[in-house]
């Protein structure tokens, strides 16, 4: 028996990385889970990992898994994504928004367009996905919403130092977005018992956006495993809805408060 036995879970960006590791985390825990990013075949991304080898992955170990491919960009592909993960699993219990699209590139120099894609996958498509789900959780009478953040959401200290200077200002920007619709969502849904929080990984997680965008390395030894994330994205995503919500939480910090004696 697993924590999350009989729930129906949809994990975005879910190809590599935090998502697919909380996804497979997820599926160990008994929910069905709707894997869902761009990347389908290997060769069509620069990066490795696609919604097709996560979910081979958790049926191998006995889990329930779809691949449904979303552009979360397109709002017809949200649309269609909530609704095939309904159709194939049931109508969800968890959203786990962690899909990104990042730049690094310094404000003078950022385009129009770069701007807006990144805040279309990572503010709008949380939000419009949240308004998806929110329907059905509420018809359940419970429901967890998690939204992936990073510690780019935090302001810079000066004088700068690191990605501060060199091109961090719009993901740090989408992030504190998301982070501030997470806990206002949260007061909103109170009442519904569904659960809404942010979860940042405490130190850098060598994903392979990680490691493409040279924020660290594999042998760097202040890494962060994504199982951490996956652990404590979990615990959000399985306590008591009015318990644990409206929080904008670190993995490692999270998981100590929850193991402290009581």
């Amino acid at each position: 028996m697993g924590i999350l036995d009989g729930k129906v879970a949809i994990v975005t960006g879910a190809s590599r990385g935090i998502g697919a590791e909380i996804a497979r985390r997820f599926a160990g825990e008994g929910a069905a889970v709707a894997v869902a990013a761009r990347t389908t075949e290997t060769g069509t991304s620069p990066l490795r990992g696609t919604i097709t080898e996560t979910v081979g992955q958790i049926r191998a170990a006995g889990g329930t898994a779809a691949a449904i491919r979303a552009d979360l960009s397109r709002p017809e592909d949200r649309e269609r994504l909530i609704a095939e993960a309904s159709q194939q699993l049931g109508p969800p219990d968890i959203l786990v928004s962690n899909a990104a699209v990042t730049y690094f590139t310094r404000v003078e120099d950022f385009t129009a367009r770069r701007f807006q894609l990144m805040f279309d996958v990572q503010v709008e498509a949380p939000f419009h996905l949240a308004q998806l789900v929110i329907p059905g959780m509420r018809e359940k009478g419970r429901g967890w919403i998690l939204n992936i953040s990073s510690a780019a959401a935090r302001h810079p200290a000066m004088p700068p130092t690191g990605w501060a200077t060199r091109g961090g200002t719009v993901y740090g920007m989408c992030k504190a977005a998301l982070e501030r619709f997470s806990t206002g969502l949260a007061a909103e849904l109170y009442a519904d018992d569904i659960a809404v929080n942010a979860l940042s990984p405490t130190k850098v997680v060598p994903t392979p956006g990680t490691l493409f965008h040279h924020l660290t390395s594999e042998d760097d030894p202040n890494n962060e495993p994504p199982s951490v994330m996956a652990e404590a994205a979990l615990r959000l995503c399985s306590a008591e809805p009015k318990t644990l919500t409206g929080r904008i939480t670190y993995s490692q910090e999270l998981l100590a408060e929850l193991a402290a004696p009581r």
